[in-house]
């Protein structure tokens, strides 16, 4: 492909895994050019598969609460791009909760789509999916221990856990996540959407 649009095109006509879901492919990703936040999340919950729109849910909410944006900003394709693990939604497990992102997107398309993407200033790896893949072995056995080490991997990424409503014991147990990294979030959206 020779344009982003072209590829994104490409992307959303994937049929790859579509015996494997159980709503059919729906793949969700924004990214333009210009873009200087990456996120990179798991994979499409069922709201979002069913509007197209990537963190259109109380996670999403909670994950521009920590970005300190507006729904308005967040949207913006210009200023930020979401390129989830899994593309699609991959359904549920037996004993609930999201299945994890099916393991073909991110080998088929991540480098693709990166290499459109040369004005990214910062990117998030939200949620222990896309710590595993980017970090590699550098991530920590346990995602707290990981996303308390978020210094060690700095510049390339800032480590976040999952927003989910999950996530809100697991805040309630790491005060020193809200007192200390989400305001280096803050600082570092602002700085970049201002631009």
């Amino acid at each position: 492909m020779s344009t982003v649009e072209g590829l994104l095109e490409e992307i959303r006509n994937c049929r790859l895994c579509e015996k494997a879901l159980p709503l059919g492919p729906r793949p969700v990703i924004r990214a333009r050019s210009s873009a200087r936040i990456l996120i990179i999340g798991q994979a499409p919950g069922t709201k979002v598969h069913e509007t197209g729109i990537p963190w259109n849910d109380p996670s999403g909410e909670r994950l521009r609460e920590w970005m300190g944006l507006e729904a308005e900003t967040f949207y913006d394709e210009n200023l930020i791009a979401i390129m989830p693990m899994g593309l699609c939604y991959p359904g549920r497990l037996e004993k609930g909760g999201d299945a994890p992102p099916r393991p073909e997107c991110a080998p088929l398309w991540h480098e693709k789509v990166k290499s459109f993407l040369p004005e990214i200033r910062l990117t998030l790896l939200v949620g222990q999916y896309a710590q595993g893949y980017y970090l590699g072995a550098r991530r920590q056995k346990a995602l707290t221990k990981t996303v308390l080490s978020w210094r060690e991997y700095l510049p390339d990424y800032l480590v976040t856990p999952h927003p989910s409503w999950r996530s809100a014991i697991w805040l309630k147990k790491n005060p020193w996540f809200e007192e200390e990294l989400v305001p280096y979030l803050q600082d570092q959206v602002r700085s970049l959407v201002r631009q």
